[in-house]
């Protein structure tokens, strides 16, 4: 048995939609090779929105501009967005194995991850996956545990149709927002003295009469 703590190496392989599923999710394929035996091994992770990894055309910066201002200002407020963080437990494996790990989405755009990928309209999202957690192992017939290298990560290209889809599968044409009580209520009462049926007509006449 190793004198040292294994080894390891983690790739990302794929992502898909969670399912089954009740709220969306999405499932990150993950491929680990040791080069020793592992008994066990806690696997933390945080999945982070490399914003600089690709190009943006003028139509995608309009629809990112409320988290990174005018295309004048991008240069110094384009960064790294907070996706999610999650906990895995892998069993035991010799050699290589794969695990995943389920990643909640949201349409909620008060969420800068949400509003990120609601306005990227084509193309990939470049994703960096930053990994720490603990290792178990056997050295001469005693469990050991060890931390994860501090620069364990790992990057992945999700196509922005993956989340597109997911989307669609569970909120069909339609989008969230959260409103303030107070607004709620004069929206509501706008929507009731106009006779209007439903909430898109009462948002669509508020913008018919602001010329938005």
């Amino acid at each position: 048995m190793p004198s040292t703590s294994p080894a390891l190496r983690i790739e990302v392989r794929g992502a898909e939609a969670a399912e089954p599923a009740v709220a969306p999710a999405l499932r990150f394929l993950l491929h680990l090779d040791a080069d020793a035996p592992i008994r066990a091994l806690t696997l933390a992770t945080q999945v982070r929105i490399d914003a600089t990894g690709r190009g943006y055309d003028e139509h995608a910066r309009e629809r990112l501009a409320e988290l990174f201002g005018r295309p004048e200002s991008w240069a110094r407020n384009l960064s790294s967005l907070l996706w999610t963080q999650t906990v895995t437990h892998v069993p035991a494996f010799a050699g290589s194995t794969t695990t995943q790990i389920s990643v909640p989405c949201t349409y909620d755009f008060d969420v800068a991850a949400a509003k990120y990928l609601h306005g990227l309209p084509d193309g990939e999202v470049p994703l960096r996956f930053l990994f720490t957690g603990t290792v178990f192992y056997l050295d001469e017939e005693r469990l050991q545990a060890a931390h994860l290298p501090w620069d364990t990560e790992a990057d992945f290209r999700m196509p922005v149709e993956v989340w597109r889809e997911l989307m669609d599968r569970h909120f069909p044409r339609t989008a969230w927002i959260r409103l303030e009580r107070d607004t709620f209520d004069r929206l509501y009462a706008h929507r009731v003295r106009h006779t209007l049926l439903g909430w898109d007509d009462a948002v669509r006449s508020l913008l018919e009469t602001s010329g938005g």
